[in-house]
């Protein structure tokens, strides 16, 4: 079979392919980059008024669920070492339309996070004077705030512009800071104040099973946990994909969990007991719009505030320099599928996609102007990411199906039950994401549809070579999963507008039933082998590969 390399080597330049400059090491920060940003910030402090010290369960719900998603796209991650994997694996078992939406899907969710990330740092900075016309009081971006993120988002672009073994040497300097300052900053609060009472002064979970499950979507949990197909994104410049990315999706995984609980344990014990003495959803305190921050100046600790000011900058920064760099990837892969103009595949004379840069340094621009602060994009953009996963173990089950002799350098064992587990569990934090944020998932796909299809019918119509098949047979199950997560979550509890005529638990019966039903039917209708090989033949032939 071809291989399915796409790069160049290492003396071509604007021609189309990327080159293999990327290690181990490279690779693991770029996950772990993406997974500690302004998640670590805000999570704690948002999942524990939501769901109160229970909040830990959360915490260890979402990784779980992350960390079986992690495992699937290990796999696939080495056995297809292509840029902007994530948008082309449902492409290879589903053909055209699957492979459309769920690029779709990826792109989103890649062109949203940078903007969520300069926000986060614009938000922190507002404790100090001279930034402090950057944000209304609701924390919202004024005019001044939106062109200062415009600009923050222009510099991730010109570091993208200096190539990837630049890039890559950036982000494993500021993700060296990025894992330290959490973990000196667990140690220093810990040992600074503890109050182990903390835990049940007001009930270890004082909102119930609602609330826990609750926080997983809407408090940051998941999209802290958020970050680990970077490794995947970056495969086509990986040295040496099929041992080094498992090994650093995984990696990256443990490594955030880890910090993750850790926080919120600290989080919960360094809090003096009368800044919730009303109850956890009461929580307040000076400088709670950074909550680490002014909880480390509320205890005295003022010197450990101004560090993690200072992070405030850093941690976001890079994850927002990190995603802008997967957005031009995801259009490159894109556009190898046929599903974005061929001149997504445009490279510099550095080896740099350059128009998926310009466009994902656009698309940001533009969604600061509707989402104007942290809030209200973290659950969008959760559900968009969780979607974006939730190919994944569709294409990963129809390839051990359909094509069970293909060579796998990671072999998931028990594979057979991870992949519809995790696509069970990604539907479930899909739907906590709540309605009020589902029906505005909805909109943004049909927005992608109307994008990529008209580009598709154009194709087809102008008998381009690249054009799509669009193979609806294959993917006929995919607008019953989605219209059918629709409805259950506009009759479930979660979210403003829910209808509530679905109660917890039943509710999450119907979506783990949805769930499994669609994962074997898209299993039945997934393209024959042949014309799976024939997909993952034909990426590999357009990138340039031999045999």
């Amino acid at each position: 079979m071809a291989s399915t390399d796409e790069t160049a080597p290492s003396g071509a330049q604007g021609n189309g392919r990327l080159r293999r400059e990327v290690g181990l090491i490279g690779l693991l920060w770029a996950s772990a980059g993406a997974i500690i940003g302004s998640g670590w910030l805000f999570g704690a402090k948002n999942a524990v008024v939501i769901a109160g010290p229970a909040a830990l369960l959360s915490w260890g719900i979402g990784a779980v669920a992350i960390v079986l998603l992690a495992l699937v796209h290990a796999e696939l991650g080495a056995m297809f070492p292509v840029a902007g994997g994530t948008a082309r694996y449902p492409h290879y078992a589903f053909g055209g339309f699957a492979g459309m939406s769920f690029g779709w899907f990826s792109w989103l969710q890649a062109a949203t996070i940078a903007p969520i990330e300069v926000q986060a740092v614009i938000n922190y900075a507002g404790h100090w004077s001279w930034a402090r016309g950057l944000l209304h009081p609701d924390h919202t971006l004024t005019g001044s705030g939106i062109a200062v993120a415009a600009g923050l988002l222009a510099v991730f672009v010109v570091v993208n512009f200096l190539g990837v073994r630049i890039l890559a040497h950036t982000n494993s300097v500021a993700t060296w800071w990025k894992v330290a300052i959490p973990l000196f900053s667990i140690v220093v609060l810990a040992l600074a104040e503890f109050h182990g009472g903390n835990f049940t002064a007001h009930g270890f979970a004082p909102y119930g099973a609602k609330g826990v499950l609750a926080a997983i979507s809407t408090s940051g949990v998941i999209f802290a946990l958020l970050g680990f197909e970077q490794a995947i994104q970056w495969a086509g410049e990986s040295l040496n994909p099929r041992r080094d990315i498992p090994r650093a999706v995984i990696g990256s995984v443990t490594l955030g969990t880890l910090i993750y609980i850790l926080l919120q344990t600290v989080f919960i014990t360094s809090l003096p007991p009368g800044t919730f003495a009303g109850g956890w959803a009461r929580l307040d305190y000076p400088g709670i719009a950074g909550p680490f921050a002014g909880l480390a100046a509320l205890i005295g600790l003022g010197w450990l505030a101004v560090l993690l000011y200072t992070d405030a900058i850093i941690s976001p920064g890079g994850t927002g320099l990190i995603y802008i760099t997967s957005c031009s990837r995801v259009s490159y892969g894109l556009s190898r599928n046929g599903y974005a103009p061929r001149a997504f595949q445009w490279t510099d004379r550095r080896s740099v996609p350059w128009v998926g840069l310009i466009v994902a340094f656009v698309a940001g621009v533009l969604c600061l102007l509707p989402f104007p602060s942290w809030q209200r994009l973290v659950t969008f953009i959760t559900s968009a990411v969780v979607l974006m996963y939730a190919g994944a173990p569709l294409a990963f089950g129809v390839l051990r199906r359909r094509l069970p002799g293909l060579e796998r350098p990671y072999r998931l064992p028990g594979g057979a039950l991870v992949s519809p587990l995790s696509f069970a569990i990604a539907g479930l934090v899909i739907y906590w994401s709540g309605w009020d944020t589902l029906w505005r998932l909805g909109v943004a796909i049909l927005i992608g549809y109307l994008l990529m299809g008209s580009y598709a019918w154009y194709a087809n119509a102008r008998g381009l070579p690249d054009a799509p098949r669009m193979d609806f047979a294959a993917g006929c199950w995919l607008p019953v999963y989605l219209v059918g997560l629709g409805l259950i979550s506009w009759q479930g509890t979660f979210g403003r507008g829910a209808e509530g005529n679905l109660p917890l638990w039943w509710d999450i019966l119907a979506v783990v039933l949805l769930s499994l039903a669609v994962y074997y039917w898209a299993l039945h209708t997934a393209l024959p082998a042949e014309a799976i090989e024939r997909n993952i033949h034909g990426g590999a032939v357009a990138d340039g590969a031999e045999d």
